[in-house]
């Protein structure tokens, strides 16, 4: 028996040492400060718990990985973005008369793309309509697809998808498909190999091309992209599952939106395809951009393709400056509530400029720590002045912001730091009324079916709740 405490006592003097060194480790590169203290306290009063996914979880810095792919997209910037770029034909249009010339120069600054004019934009409301549009688009196909998601599944839908994909190959259309290695983790090796078989070109997405890190869960691919012969493009929340239809009753209905667009904006949205498909693939394939269509309408848009190797922290401050220049509302949807301080701080700001700031959030839970950590920001955004709202019918998963009459912007980032640090994410922003205002009537009917949080769900929580959603926010830095 004294033998056995003795071993017992080794070990656990062993997991606080190596505790200790890995809080030295997280304080030398994880990316926040917040991140950092979060580590840095959770491996040394508990290592037994956090060791292990430190491992998985805890590098916010890659050796490496990070200026590779920085270069990387500069180069292919410099040399190979799309040709309507140059014309910068947005440059003192709508965008800067209904945003402003200092919102639309940083704007275009943060993404490293402009302002293109000449769009049309739709919503697309829920699964349904998004993939039968999405289907219907590939069907129509004559030259060339892309598809790009973060999680496809061997389901219903996923083989919806690979058949017709398969089908549209064998017609002699150019396929290209891009998954996250990570987020489709149990895609059977069946379903790739069937496509790569067929004549798809398929690959996943890994952070480093030379070796699988399995250490690694961070840096993810999280967009959702879909283009069909440079002339419409798909972007938005949905992944490819049939829990996207409803499919899983514990969170049915699933309410989610994706957009499509027509017109200049899709060479935009291509090229960050391209990106991904370059560093997945180390080949830079080649599109004819399509001819010019008139549009009836003259949108402007701008993609905001953000990812933790961009120089600047362009996730959050793409949310800061947006809500930074809202003068009447700006409404968020959003399924996990787990802003930074910089953002909390801008939502607190429009506040105190009178701004209507809403929140839009589920009511159930697919995460249980990033829900409970998100009850928490939800309590102090309400005592600064937010108010936040909880849909009723099933999961929320849209991305959404309204600002004023003015602009929108929808896409795949989600208001966490794992979105505006560690995940690739894709935001499309529109400068244009009468689309905002079909966003408005959407968040209308969304904020229908919700019902306001006051204080009291933080307030009424029992103790022990109280004190899961504290240790809950402890790990906000890699939620």
């Amino acid at each position: 028996m004294q033998y056995d405490w003795l071993h017992l006592g080794s070990l656990i003097v062993i997991a606080h040492v190596l505790g200790v060194i890995a809080a030295c480790h997280a304080i030398l590169n994880t990316r926040t400060s917040q991140g950092a203290i979060a580590w840095a306290v959770s491996l040394t009063a508990m290592p037994y718990f956090t060791l292990i996914p430190y491992l998985f979880l805890g590098r916010s810095k890659f050796e490496g990985y990070v200026d590779a792919r920085r270069l990387e997209n500069e180069l292919l910037r410099t040399r190979a973005h799309p040709p309507v770029w140059d014309m910068n034909p947005a440059s003192g249009g709508r965008a800067t008369e209904e945003f402003g010339e200092a919102v639309v120069r940083s704007l275009t600054k943060l993404g490293g793309m402009p302002f293109l004019p000449g769009n049309s934009v739709r919503t697309l409301v829920n699964g349904d309509a998004t993939f039968a549009a999405i289907l219907d688009a590939i069907e129509s196909a004559q030259h060339y697809v892309l598809v790009q998601f973060f999680i496809v599944r061997d389901d219903e839908l996923g083989q919806m998808l690979k058949e017709l994909l398969l089908a549209k190959a064998a017609q002699g259309v150019r396929i290209h498909f891009l998954y996250d290695s990570i987020g489709s983790f149990d895609l059977p090796h069946g379903y790739v190999s069937a496509l790569l078989a067929g004549g798809v070109d398929i690959h996943p997405f890994a952070t480093n091309r030379r070796f699988v890190n399995r250490f690694q869960l961070n840096f993810r691919n999280h967009r959702k992209i879909v283009v069909v012969d440079g002339l419409r493009a798909f972007v938005g929340g949905h992944n490819v599952g049939v829990e996207y239809l409803g499919g899983n009753p514990r969170l049915s209905p699933w309410r989610d939106t994706h957009i499509e667009m027509r017109g200049p904006i899709v060479q935009s949205v291509q090229f960050v395809f391209i990106e991904d498909w370059h560093w997945a693939t180390q080949q830079l394939p080649h599109f004819d951009p399509p001819p010019a269509e008139p549009s009836a309408d003259d949108m402007h848009c701008l993609v905001m393709a953000t990812g933790p190797a961009d120089k600047q922290e362009t996730g959050s401050l793409f949310f800061v400056e947006a809500i930074n220049a809202a003068r009447e509302r700006v409404w968020i949807t959003t399924p996990y509530l787990v802003p930074d301080e910089a953002v909390f701080s801008a939502l607190t700001l429009a506040v105190m400029r009178g701004v209507d700031v809403r929140i839009l959030i589920p009511s159930r839970r697919d995460h249980y720590v990033v829900f409970e950590a998100s009850k928490l920001y939800a309590y102090e955004l309400i005592r600064a002045g937010v108010r936040i709202f909880r849909y009723r019918p099933g999961f929320l998963h849209q991305k959404v912001v309204l600002i004023d009459s003015v602009a929108a912007a929808i896409g795949s980032a989600n208001l966490d730091n794992r979105s505006f640090r560690l995940n690739f994410e894709i935001m499309v922003l529109t400068i244009d009324r009468a689309f905002a205002d079909e966003v408005e009537k959407m968040l209308e009917r969304d904020f229908a079916e919700a019902f306001e949080v006051d204080r009291s769900e933080y307030r009424k929580a029992p103790a022990l709740r109280r004190v899961t959603m504290h240790v809950a926010r402890l790990f906000s830095p890699i939620l």
